[in-house]
């Protein structure tokens, strides 16, 4: 049967996320105390979705959040094309003020449309892109009727712009916080509706 739902929600909290150093795809840090409880905030508030398959990317973090889905037995898989973006040399760098201008002017060439401009030693938002749809393709192939899906911040909002086939310059539109939730229904071939945007109205510690 062909999906129905998608639930996407990002990560909890890390230290990194806490301090605010910028993680990337080559940070794998486990989410902390307050990341849990996220987590669990989550849980009691989705535990009764009828999930068919949870997916969560090839950092800990993810897998972590979505924990306790997996201890109800649900099957599940990790798909490293949904990991976040490589920040290349930034990665594990505090942002100072000269660093938060280098990321601001960045933002500034993607918004222009700049979208295969990258990070030194990082990944552009078109190449993300290119690998977010080869997951997505992938997850929906499987044929599950309603999934949950666990990411990270700036992928999330090049899938969801890829899944509401908005330009890419765009996705900043599209917030993000710890343990918030994005849902999708599904319509027909790349044809979805948002039912909730970044909902975190279920959460006691954000």
């Amino acid at each position: 049967m062909a999906t129905k739902k998608i639930h996407i929600v990002r990560h909890g909290q890390t230290d990194y996320n806490l301090k605010g150093v910028v993680q990337g795809s080559g940070i794998d840090a486990p989410i902390n105390e307050n990341g849990r409880r996220q987590a669990y905030d989550f849980y009691m508030a989705h535990k009764d979705l009828k999930i068919d398959k949870v997916y969560y990317t090839g950092l800990q973090r993810t897998k972590q959040s979505i924990e306790k889905f997996l201890e109800m037995g649900i099957p599940s898989e990790s798909i490293p094309d949904f990991n976040e973006i490589s920040w290349g040399k930034y990665e594990g760098v505090p942002m100072t003020h000269d660093e938060n201008q280098y990321y601001q002017h960045m933002l500034s060439r993607w918004s222009q449309g700049d979208l295969d401009y990258a990070i030194a030693g990082g990944e552009s938002p078109n190449m993300v892109y290119r690998r977010l749809k080869n997951g997505l393709d992938y997850v929906l192939e499987q044929g599950h009727e309603d999934i949950l899906i666990c990411m990270h911040g700036r992928a999330m909002r090049i899938m969801v712009s890829l899944i509401l086939n908005y330009p890419l310059e765009q996705m900043d539109m599209f917030e993000h916080q710890n343990l918030g939730c994005y849902e999708f229904t599904v319509l027909g071939k790349n044809n979805f509706r948002m039912d909730r945007y970044n909902d975190t109205s279920y959460l006691t510690s954000k």
